[in-house]
């Protein structure tokens, strides 16, 4: 029998893979704690863990008439972004994948009412760098998968795929962490603007109302409430969360939903990333299990 042995809300913001010198230029000479966290993170947590699957739930994929799980054997080739190819451009990458896995989750999801999620093994499949940005720092002999976010959904959509990759987490073999791949709040400075919102500090977030949304969401996943989040959820929505959250929402829901009581630690200081809020928290797995 499988299980879920860690989780996390991460940030995949494009600054992490900066050169050294870059990254720092942008923050005023200083290291963003959103790249040092990723390597604490590996050292301090997965190299603990050990897991050999890890399913990033992934908010730069959309998908529109179902969620898509891949289920290639590997996933390899070069990734440029289009969106930021001056930053991320020509990047190696090389991941097994668990084609078993994702054929289990979608057979379960077949046989469960209103819910539409689709193994997808196609070596042409195009990949965003919400899932290529972690590999540098948290990837070694794991096996990986992606999760779409499907840009029709509701919330009870997103909560039925989660469960259903809890379900076949359990029903596997698989020691598996999560990772919610994205922001908080989401919205950018104008162009005209956002040069002069590059640094980290949480100044420079889009307004003092979306800042204060982020920190309440915050706090209340430090204490391990996630049901105040999932119940605040359409008012945090207006703060136009990436992906409208849906990737702490899969992931929560294979934790148990608003039953699920893990409290977060920080791997980063609360950042911005040109107005947008950014943090890595961790959700170690409870010794007496996820939920109450």
């Amino acid at each position: 029998m499988g299980e879920i042995v860690g989780a996390g809300l991460l940030a995949h913001v494009p600054t992490i893979v900066l050169p050294d010198a870059e990254r720092r230029a942008l923050n005023g000479g200083r290291e963003s704690s959103l790249h040092t966290g990723l390597h604490d993170l590996r050292r301090e947590v997965f190299d603990a863990l050990d897991p050999d699957l890890v399913i990033v739930f992934d908010s730069h994929w959309f998908t529109t008439v179902e969620f898509v799980i891949t289920a290639a054997a590997r996933r390899r080739g070069f990734f440029t972004s289009e969106e930021l190819p001056r930053g991320m451009s020509r990047v190696p990458y090389d991941i097994p994948g668990d084609p078993a896995f994702a054929h289990r989750a979608g057979k379960i999801a077949s046989a469960t009412p209103q819910c539409w999620l689709t193994p997808i093994d196609d070596e042409y499949l195009p990949i965003t760098y919400a899932t290529t940005n972690f590999l540098g720092f948290l990837q070694d002999d794991e096996r990986w998968v992606s999760v779409s976010v499907c840009q029709t959904a509701q919330p009870e959509d997103f909560a039925t795929i989660g469960r259903v990759v809890g379900e076949a987490v359990r029903r596997s073999d698989r020691r598996a962490v999560l990772i919610a791949s994205g922001a908080l709040s989401h919205t950018f400075h104008p162009l005209r603007a956002l040069r002069d919102h590059e640094a980290a500090g949480e100044e420079h977030i889009i307004s003092p109302a979306a800042r204060a949304a982020d920190h309440a969401v915050i706090d209340a996943l430090e204490r391990g409430d996630h049901a105040r989040v999932l119940e605040d959820l359409p008012d945090f929505l207006t703060h136009r969360p990436e992906g409208r959250f849906g990737h702490y929402q899969m992931m929560v829901a294979a934790l148990g939903g608003p039953d699920c009581v893990a409290p977060a630690r920080r791997f980063s200081e609360y950042e911005n990333a040109i107005g947008t809020g950014q943090v890595h928290l961790w959700f170690d797995r409870p010794a007496t299990g996820w939920t109450r």
